[in-house]
């Protein structure tokens, strides 16, 4: 007897987003990804049901091959996001199932190039730490999906309660997941894991090669690595038996993927523990006010070593010298001249933001986006979300005047300032335009930790959950980078890089936190330099309840883009009168990649169902869309408007 079973073919087309019915062998089963003819093309696809009945009229062809099976569960967790987050089932299965590339000679795994060394088992936990483990363990014991908030200041021990968590799931015979927001986290992190667990690690992030990612998936997949660590990617990892998994640093926006399907780590990782019967474990300092007002919290308490360290407020309104004022001058030559590390964080790459005409106003900006280009060491102005390079030129394009001044600064120029006036200081750069090269990243770790009289120079990376000894200076040279977004989580997301920058400092020695700023006054920046975590969560809490900003509501963002200036708000305004809520817009948004743009924005109490709305309609106009080049991507939950 012929068996049937139903395959969504991964294309992300959201005209073809359905199932097709194909024969298959007794032995397939859901989960089963499959080689099929699809039109005059050889396909992937994903089986999700069997033994269905064969749509009448229609010849139903076999499947080629069988290419490899997936958890039940992680089938389920695809579908759900391309349901919960607007999307198409061919785009969400395709996270699950990357393209498989041939096995590669033997080499040294992953694991073993990226890791910086690891550290000892403490003799015993601290009571917090223990009565954290104790309540994840209960949980675990209990068959209890759970959602845990783990809250502590930095050093307060919250990767040791991780590591027990996973020694856990490891004795009951099930695995465990670790997530860290970014790849600069990645090394440190892998140490620690490798030390306690040796080869049963495996890392899965975006800076390995195919083959490599091929190698790490066969791993879980059999078994023999029950433990991944990874980026924001790694919540998909094909662990059987999943037990825990640990959202490390869950503040940060990087869990948030930005292309379609727009799946949030967080999000996803709660609804694997809830189809997995697992733990899962959201750890940090400065936690979203979404975790601090909804999760069950597991409060480790201040820093294991001490306390924090002080915080000096540089008002820069009454300081000549910019990037490097008086006071971090100061801080800096007593490194330079006794010893010891400092870590500066600038969130700006480059040597200056942009480049302005004195005598005309003319700022010079991106042919293809309307943003300023970055004027970078190598006498390049670059375009940040592009890639797009042009020479600086000697005279402005407008007016041709030679006096074109460069605004701001970028941590080249801080780089080049540290060189003219401290020379004695060892300079490392971290930055994503210093760690394009595989290798890199963890080399320059590594020659921060050996080093003495060194300057970590870098963005936001610099200031994620790195623990190095012998930091007596943590300084933000410019804290109002982010303050002047038009976000309703500016002040949130400016707290939390202070708070998490203090942190890297004095774990082990005495130490200091400087911070520059033109708006001392600010509630994000006196409320940080008082590491008054508590305090800004609550005062933010209610000013989102009376706007009305998630965690109160959740939001829905749909994005528009095509050639003409006009073509995008005309289709969302079509899209708006078929769904229901409170609507805000279509409004234009900033033209990127030569693409124009406008976003519609829904606050609602059921996103899910907007969402799988907002999609049905767009795949019913997709072949309108695409006659007129319009790209169209639902986002719910965004990190930023």
């Amino acid at each position: 007897m012929t068996r049937y079973a139903s395959v969504y073919p991964l294309v992300t087309a959201r005209a073809l987003a359905r199932e097709f019915t194909y024969e298959v062998p007794d032995d397939v089963q859901p989960g089963a990804v499959v080689e099929v003819r699809f039109g005059n093309a050889k396909r992937r696809g994903v089986v999700t049901q069997v033994d269905v009945a064969p749509p009448k009229g229609i010849d139903t062809s076999q499947i080629e091959r069988v290419v490899e099976e997936l958890p039940k569960p992680l089938v389920e967790l695809a579908l759900w996001i391309a349901e919960y987050y607007g999307s198409t089932p061919g785009r969400a299965l395709a996270l699950i199932a990357p393209v498989q590339r041939k096995a590669r000679g033997e080499r040294a795994q992953p694991a073993e190039r990226d890791s910086l060394p690891g550290e000892a088992e403490p003799a015993e936990l601290s009571a917090s730490q223990q009565a954290a483990l104790d309540r994840i363990v209960g949980a675990f014991d209990t068959g209890e999906s759970a959602n845990f908030l783990l809250y502590g200041a930095t050093g307060s021990g919250k990767t040791e309660v991780y590591l027990q968590a996973c020694a856990v799931a490891l004795e009951r015979g099930r695995g465990a997941i670790v997530l860290v927001p970014e790849i600069a986290l990645t090394p440190q992190t892998v140490g620690r894991f490798r030390a306690r667990f040796g080869e049963r690690i495996a890392v899965l992030h975006s800076s390995l090669t195919e083959a490599e990612r091929r190698d790490e998936r066969a791993r879980i997949a059999s078994g023999d690595a029950p433990i991944v660590v990874g980026a924001r990617s790694a919540v998909f990892a094909p662990v059987p038996q999943l037990g825990v998994i640990c959202v490390d640093e869950e503040h940060d926006a990087s869990y948030k993927q930005e292309s379609d399907p727009r799946y949030d780590a967080r999000t996803v990782a709660a609804k694997r523990a809830a189809l997995e019967n697992a733990v899962a474990v959201f750890g940090s300092a400065t936690p979203r006010p979404e975790s601090w007002g909804k999760l069950e919290r597991l409060d480790l308490g201040g820093r294991l070593s001490g306390p924090l360290p002080p915080v000096l407020v540089v008002d820069l309104r009454r300081e000549a010298g910019y990037p490097l004022s008086a006071p971090l001058l100061a801080a800096l030559g007593a490194i330079e001249e006794h010893g010891g590390k400092a870590i500066l964080l600038l969130n700006r790459r480059g040597v200056a933001p942009a480049l302005h005409c004195r005598a005309c106003g003319l700022t010079l900006r991106c042919v293809n986006c309307d943003v300023a280009l970055v004027l970078h060491g190598d006498g390049l102005l670059r375009c940040h979300h592009c890639g797009h390079t042009e020479p600086k030129p000697e005279t402005c394009p407008a007016c041709h005047s030679t006096e074109l001044a460069r605004l701001g600064a970028g941590t080249q120029k801080l780089e080049r300032e540290l060189e003219a006036k401290l020379p004695e200081l060892e300079r490392i750069r971290l930055d994503a335009d210093a760690v394009e090269k595989p290798g890199a990243l963890a080399a320059a770790l590594k020659r921060f930790a050996a080093a003495d009289r060194v300057v970590l120079v870098g963005t936001q990376m610099v200031a994620k959950g790195h623990h190095f000894s012998g930091v007596a200076l943590a300084a933000v040279v410019d804290a109002d980078t982010g303050l002047g977004m038009p976000d309703f989580r500016a002040e949130e997301r400016t707290f939390q890089l202070l708070t998490q920058l203090a942190g890297r400092s004095g774990r082990d020695a005495p130490g200091r936190v400087l911070v520059q700023t033109f708006q001392p006054d600010s509630r994000a920046i006196e409320l940080a330099a008082r590491h008054d975590v508590s305090r800004f969560l609550d005062s933010e809490l209610e000013r989102r309840r009376g706007l009305g900003y998630p965690p109160f509501t959740h939001l829905v963002r749909i994005v528009v883009a095509g050639p003409e200036p006009d073509a995008p708000l005309q289709a969302l305004l079509e899209l708006k009168e078929g769904l229901t809520g409170n609507l805000l817009g279509p409004a234009p948004l900033l033209r990127l990649r030569g693409r124009y743009r406008a976003q519609l924005v829904a606050k609602t109490d059921q996103p899910r169902r907007l969402a799988a709305q907002a999609g049905r309609l767009l795949s019913a106009g997709a072949p309108a869309m695409r006659r007129a080049g319009l790209t169209a991507v639902v986002d719910v939950d965004p990190q930023s408007l």
